[in-house]
Formats: C-alpha cells, structure tokens, sequence
C-alpha cells in the first residue's frame, strides 16, 4: 500500500473510530469539546475557545452559555483585559468530563477486550506510540 493510500485508509478509520466512540457521550460534542480543552489549558475566553474548535464566536459563545447554565464552568474578569472573560472549570464541570471520558475509555475497552487477542492488543499497543508522534507532527505544521 502506498503512503497516500495507507493515509487515507487511516484517516477513515481512525475518523469512523472516533464517530462511533462518541456515540457512548451522554452531552453534546461541542459541550464535551470546550471542557475538555479548558481541561488541558486552563483558563480560555469564548474566543480562544472559537478559534480552537473553528467555529465562529457566536457558536462557541451558545455553548459557553449552555455550560454556564449547567454549572460546569464559571467566568472571572480576564487579569490582562477586563472586557473579557475567562472560563474555568467548575469542579461540577471536572465530574462531569471525568464521567464522559471514563464511558469512551469502558465502552471502547470492552470492545478491544471482546474483539482483539492478546498479540492484536499488543500490536495496537505498539501503534500508539506511532500515532501519537503523527499527531504531534501534524499539530506543529
């Protein structure tokens, strides 16, 4: 298989993988997608969080807005700019991202579990090392 070929079987599968894990998500993605990102780098406003996620201000300010409601994050004045507010996590918002990732993680454990050998686990467990230096590789240009 040539490397364009290997790429695009790879990008669909990993694409209908990650579609199909989502399904076992008990909150909207978009919802799931800004806690996860305040999760890994703190305080943002609504558009540092737009930009990251590519959707327009108006969209991620919806969002934002249906997070407040729910408790899962909460707004302070930003240090550097008072007009702007930053998003934090809620402690709520933590248990809750917890809840969603710990669903994927048994949902698509118990697959691999029911699925793969043992040698297959341990193929995909050597993939990842893989993937991840792709990803990296990827994010950087």
């Amino acid at each position: 298989m040539d490397d364009k070929h290997l790429a695009e079987e790879l990008r669909l599968t990993i694409g209908h993988l990650v579609r199909t894990v989502r399904a076992a998500d008990t909150m909207p993605p978009g919802e799931s997608a800004v806690l996860g990102y305040l999760d890994r780098a703190g305080p943002m406003t609504t558009a540092e969080i737009a930009q990251q996620r590519g959707v327009t201000h108006q969209s991620a300010a919806k969002t934002v807005k249906d997070l407040l409601a729910q408790n899962l994050v909460r707004t302070e004045a930003h240090p550097g700019d008072g007009r702007k507010l930053l998003l934090h996590l809620t402690q709520a918002g933590r248990d809750r991202l917890a809840e969603e990732r710990r669903r994927r993680a048994d949902w698509l454990g118990a697959a691999i579990n029911d699925v793969l050998d043992a040698d297959e686990r341990r193929t995909l467990e050597a993939a990842l090392p893989l993937l991840s230096r792709l990803s990296t590789h990827l994010h950087g240009k």
